[in-house]
């Protein structure tokens, strides 16, 4: 699989959208897989880290976000579930699971009913570890700044609005990738 193609089926090449989500992306990849070559026990499939690492974000086309040049219709936090819509019809279901399981340290099923968020009822949370470290190294970029990794501090200091439940899954990444 060729994780740029299946981009450039959904994003123009050389569109502001194109650019930031594959620069993002692809900061994305490299921190997961940094810290996977520092993991050997873990057996992680390397392979596939990049892939969906690159694939994680497809989804944000489909919502408005103009400050990163999506004109779609949908909430920004449906991206996750909207791309691993996308990923299933390509073929791809694994790579789905990290689509819709990355936002956030994941989303709960308690913290949509609680939340209300615009959703489908059932937890987005990440299961596999390559589903959890991709989704602990895509919250070192953010797709406004792409040219900045966050730091440890800035990262817990912007989950700490989500509540207890996200920040100590973050914690728990940090000792588990970070050590």
């Amino acid at each position: 699989m060729d994780p740029y193609q299946l981009i450039e089926k959904y994003y123009p090449v050389g569109s502001e959208s194109y650019k930031i989500l594959v620069a993002h992306s692809r900061s994305v990849a490299d921190k997961a897989l940094s810290i996977a070559r520092l993991h050997p026990e873990m057996a992680l499939d390397k392979t596939f880290i990049e892939e969906a690492a690159l694939l994680h974000d497809i989804g944000v086309f489909l919502c408005h976000a103009p400050s990163i040049g999506c004109r779609g219709e949908a909430e920004y936090i449906c991206h996750g579930y909207l791309g691993a819509d996308l990923m299933r019809k390509e073929g791809f279901p694994r790579h789905a699971l990290v689509c819709e399981r990355h936002t956030g340290t994941g989303i709960s099923l308690q913290m949509i009913r609680e939340q209300k968020l615009p959703l489908p009822l059932r937890n987005f949370l990440p299961e596999t570890l390559e589903e959890q470290l991709i989704c602990f190294a895509d919250k070192f970029f953010s797709k406004t700044k792409l040219e900045k990794e966050k730091s440890v501090d800035k990262i817990k200091q912007g989950l700490s609005r989500y509540g207890k439940e996200t920040t100590e899954r973050f914690d728990d990444w940090c000792k588990l990738f970070l050590g």
